[in-house]
């Protein structure tokens, strides 16, 4: 990307009225009169606009946003096609600890296969490896390469570079401009922050990072650096619009709680440390892949698609899916930071014949649980308790449902007034009004699916106008503060097993000591924020 487009042009569309833009045509025109008169005046003899020169919607090479792609497992590649087909990115590098296609889960056999067959219009592509499900570096070199050939040949772009570590990754590719982290949660603190540190701009996965403080010094960064920064689950929240109407409108009358309720985990949660040592497969750099975290033996069963079920690895459930389903609850009711988290979780038993015993266990999230924060007034909002539930509990069913036989559906949110109730989908979709001062209203909450479905379709070309502007919009890391703290207390709850009292002002536990340990973590030599 040329230096000169990031010059200040007053003849541009601000990113506040891009952002506001009602229609995707408007949105479409308006990036492409930005492209236009950007190329036309970065260079002052340039008197054609460059789609003219190449054709309609066509971006020089030097004018593309050059992007690594950090983290090629199954999801990865899942999220690497569409940006491989967007033509204002060009992905120069491809990182991952693994080497070869093995060892991977998804959620269907051959599926992502298929996919990447038809975005690189190749059908006879195949991963290699074990020949079962894709993923890994060479896989990644091999879907970007094979892309560029085969679908932009006209560009004869010389292929990508492949890294096993990230660190090398960013100190060799000098002329990289942003950075997709899509490693697993452990990973993603600590390499936004390197990132960060050396200008790239940064979207990323949830969590923002699965250590509070952690999180927290990756914001504070975030804040004080001009880079764009990007957390992807924006892309997918739904709307609060109507939910706030009501409320505000007294129509529940005063709210009292916020329930919210998930079935994940769908993916193994092991109660036990594995205890078998087996081979580490072919081309993995098992240092690599525990980055900051405690050295230990590799396992299986710590790895690829069940590595979120793991205190050290992961964010659990909440991380997984909270970010889609809360993050724009906290925005629309101001919530900050909570002063109460308070857990209940399943436990599971074993034997010592003929003794049977309960497992101490603090090192994987539980196989179900729900855990309550108590967040405090804010302004006109009153005190309320947000919950969280997963493994498949969920609140008592309203009675207003038991008198029509009904029952809460699997996943949902609800919000409860003292004078009535809301329930909704699992990320706020389809509001209805159950009780209190009945509303015939929910048919307008359809306008809450349109409005995610455009806010996920315009996520890249946001984050391309940000990244050329300079301007920070929606869904980024400084936005994240409260939703970050949130997951990352919940994991310290159900780690300690323990009612929390928490002081933000000093990022403590108060009541419960020892539980401050997991705050944070012992970096392992070379992994260190303060020297990646």
């Amino acid at each position: 990307m040329k230096k000169e487009i990031n010059r200040a042009n007053p003849h541009l569309h601000s990113q506040d009225e891009t952002l506001t833009t009602n229609s995707a045509k408007n949105s479409q025109l308006s990036r492409r009169k930005f492209v236009e008169i950007t190329a036309a005046s970065a260079i002052g003899f340039t008197i054609l606009p460059r789609h003219v020169l190449g054709g309609k919607n066509y971006v020089a090479p030097s004018d593309k946003i050059t992007v690594a792609y950090i983290g090629v497992g199954t999801q990865g590649i899942r999220e690497l096609l569409p940006l491989l087909a967007n033509e204002q990115f060009h992905v120069v590098a491809v990182c991952d600890p693994n080497k070869e296609a093995i060892g991977y889960k998804d959620w269907a056999k051959d599926w992502l296969k298929g996919e990447i067959r038809k975005a690189i219009k190749n059908p006879d592509w195949n991963p290699g490896g074990d020949n079962s499900i894709p993923g890994g570096r060479d896989n990644g070199k091999s879907i970007v390469d094979s892309f560029y050939a085969n679908v932009h040949p006209e560009l004869k772009y010389n292929g990508c570079n492949a890294y096993a570590d990230a660190r090398e990754l960013l100190e060799k590719e000098k002329d990289l401009n942003a950075v997709k982290i899509m490693t697993p949660d452990h990973l993603h603190g600590v390499l936004s922050i390197a990132a960060i540190k050396r200008g790239k701009h940064v979207l990323v996965h949830k969590p923002l990072s699965n250590r509070l403080l952690e999180g927290k010094k990756v914001i504070e960064m975030a804040r004080s650096s001009k880079v764009i920064t990007h957390l992807i689950p924006w892309d997918a929240n739904g709307s609060m619009e109507t939910v706030m109407t009501w409320i505000n409108g007294g129509e529940i009358g005063k709210l009292l709680e916020v329930h919210n309720w998930t079935n994940r985990p769908v993916w193994p949660q092991y109660p036990d440390i594995p205890a078998d040592t087996p081979p580490i497969p072919s081309g993995l750099d098992w240092n690599l892949w525990l980055g900051p975290e405690a050295d230990r033996p590799y396992h299986p069963n710590y790895t690829h698609m069940v590595f979120r079920g793991w205190y050290d690895f992961g964010g659990g459930s909440m991380a997984d899916m909270g970010h889609y389903s809360l993050w724009t609850v906290f925005k629309a009711l101001q919530l900050t930071s909570p002063t109460i988290i308070e857990p209940n979780l399943s436990h599971v038993c074993g034997m010592h014949d003929p003794v049977p015993y309960q497992i101490a266990n603090n090192f994987s999230f539980p196989m179900a649980s729900s855990v309550r924060f108590k967040y405090p007034a804010n302004g006109t909002r009153p005190a309320i308790d947000l919950v969280w539930y997963d493994g498949g509990m969920r609140p008592p069913i309203p009675v207003e449902l038991l008198t029509d036989n009904k029952e809460l559906p699997p996943e949902g949110m609800m919000f409860v007034g003292d004078k009535g109730k809301i329930l909704a989908g699992f990320n706020v979709q389809n509001p209805q009004i159950i009780s209190g001062p009945k509303m015939d209203k929910a048919a307008n909450a359809n306008t809450d699916n349109r409005n995610q479905v455009q806010q996920g379709a315009q996520a890249l070309p946001l984050f391309v106008e940000a990244c050329r502007t300079g301007k920070q919009y929606s869904g980024n890391f400084s936005e994240a503060e409260y939703i970050t703290e949130a997951i990352n207390l919940y994991a310290v709850a159900l780690r300690t097993n323990r009612l929390l009292k928490y002081d933000a002002a000093n990022l403590t536990i108060t009541n419960v000591p020892e539980a401050n340990k997991y705050l944070s973590r012992e970096y392992r030599a070379g992994w260190d924020p303060a020297s990646i």
